[in-house]
């Protein structure tokens, strides 16, 4: 096992983003100030975060056979990161998500496309590639039973894993109780907490495993049964979509350069925030140059 190595299983999207003054209501027509195709997806966003800073990252998932497939692989090998295990699929359109902002705040509708051709089988082709890894990381765009099966392999071999449990959905306790960090907002974890089926001692157990991102408001980790509070890094937010995805790849980052817990949340942390400073998910994401220049205007300011 490579000690540095991080592999990302999960989606690879296509983000249509619409600015706007406003939301429309339903039935409703607004008037856009502009228009950006930007590659996202949950997945490759957060095996982007990790590239920029510096990581060896492999990403496996699937794209379909047209225009928006053959950019978005372009697209992640251009950025470092090790495309071989992306299937093309036949016959299916890739993932799109169509992404509304206003006034720094976003809504959005994810259709899966080929991101749904990751099957449990899929996975186990790519055992040899889990085993090899340090860090597992992993989102919900993809089946399920497939992100189960990833993470049986990764423990199976010793792997670290990481899961970002969005888009939120209620998750089978084996699953809470092989993974070992779970990256839930605040508004998942109230779903995921209120998920749980058990005793309070479950409860207990899954908050140990638990990194909230609260936005502007930080990160809350639960260390040794003691609640930490981890502020964040305060900056004027031109698009949020990809905070969390920033955050998620720095984690895994930070814990394969061995990091401990409170100080990869605070390094991820400086991530997330500088993301926000930019248009789109991916080209908001810094290197880590960047970061350290951000660290040092900030020990000055």
């Amino acid at each position: 096992m490579d000690g540095r190595k991080i592999t990302v299983i999960g989606s690879i999207n296509m983000d249509l983003v619409t600015s706007t003054t406003q939301i429309p209501k339903v039935g409703e027509t607004v008037l856009g100030q502009s228009f950006h195709s930007i590659p996202g997806g949950k997945g490759a966003n957060q095996a982007v975060a990790a590239a920029r800073l510096g990581g060896d990252v492999t990403m496996i998932g699937a794209v379909g056979d047209d225009s928006f497939g053959r950019t978005l692989v372009d697209h992640l090998t251009h950025q470092g990161i090790n495309t071989k295990n992306i299937i093309e699929v036949n016959d299916v359109s890739s993932g799109i998500a169509s992404i509304i902002l206003s006034a720094a705040d976003n809504s959005i509708i994810v259709v899966p496309g080929a991101n749904n051709s990751i099957t449990p089988e899929i996975i186990e082709k790519h055992e040899d590639i889990i085993r090899a890894s340090s860090i597992l990381l992993l989102q919900l765009e993809i089946p399920l039973e497939s992100v189960i099966r990833a993470i049986e392999l990764a423990k199976k071999h010793g792997v670290l894993t990481i899961l970002n449990p969005a888009p939120i959905q209620k998750l089978p306790k084996n699953l809470l109780e092989m993974v070992d960090f779970v990256t839930p907002n605040e508004h998942e974890q109230e779903l995921l907490f209120a998920s749980v089926e058990g005793t309070e001692q479950d409860l207990a157990e899954l908050k140990k495993k638990c990194i909230v991102t609260k936005g502007s408001k930080g990160v809350v980790i639960y260390k040794n049964g003691k609640k930490v509070e981890i502020p964040s890094v305060q900056v004027e937010a031109v698009d949020t979509t990809g905070a969390g995805d920033s955050f998620n790849g720095a984690l895994a980052y930070a814990l394969c350069e061995g990091l401990g817990i409170v100080e990869s949340c605070r390094f991820a942390n400086v991530v997330g925030a500088i993301s926000v400073t930019k248009l789109g998910a991916q080209t908001g994401m810094p290197t880590k140059k960047e970061v350290e220049e951000f660290l040092q205007l900030h020990k000055r300011s």
